[in-house]
């Protein structure tokens, strides 16, 4: 994983993300990683994809369960007995 170094932080910016870690109860990289995400919008695209990933799944949950409804074995055998 790269990793990235930031030389002449201001004092002040440097005080609130640890002020916002501490508060977060996350290390100083993580909190700093959490504002980046925020900063570049990377966090509304992981969320709009992860509802889309979740619409995914529940459309083809769906549709097996419309399958097992069409093929359901105990519906076919007893069926096939009253016959």
């Amino acid at each position: 994983m790269p990793s990235l170094q930031v030389r002449d932080l201001p004092e002040h910016l440097y005080q609130e993300i640890v002020r916002l870690a501490e508060a977060d109860r996350r290390s100083i990289t993580q909190e700093t990683i959490v504002l980046l995400e925020k900063a570049l919008n990377i966090e509304k695209e992981n969320k709009k994809r992860r509802q889309q990933l979740l619409k995914k799944i529940q459309e083809e949950t769906s549709q097996e369960q419309k399958d097992e409804e069409i093929l359901d074995p105990v519906k076919l055998v007893r069926e096939d007995r009253e016959r």
